[in-house]
């Protein structure tokens, strides 16, 4: 992570797909994580999915400036398009800048 983690801003997409999505929305899905990974600023990717459908992907980076990077990457907005066309039955994003941090590890 940067030099300053507390920092770093966090995205939060919470979603859920049509029933229809299948396996294009799995390639697109996985093609779009390694895109990212390989953005400079990239810190982490969590996904978690509830018991009533809805999945919850937990993305970080750096800096404002790099999260804003991989926002307007021109392959990312392409598949943010094909989400609402063909993927999603809805989603919510919430993006923040952390302003505190604390952790603990045994």
């Amino acid at each position: 992570m940067s030099a300053d983690p507390a920092r770093a801003v966090l995205t939060v997409f919470r979603s859920r797909l049509r029933a229809d999505a299948g396996e294009e929305y799995a390639g697109w899905a996985q093609r779009m994580l390694e895109l990212a990974q390989r953005m400079p600023g990239f810190v982490d990717f969590k996904q978690f999915q509830s018991d009533d459908g809805e999945r919850v992907s937990v993305i970080t980076f750096e800096s404002a400036a790099t999260q804003r990077a991989w926002r307007e990457d021109p392959d990312h907005c392409a598949a943010q398009r094909l989400g609402r066309e063909q993927f999603y039955e809805s989603y919510d994003i919430q993006v923040a800048e952390i302003v505190r941090r604390h952790t603990f590890t045994r």
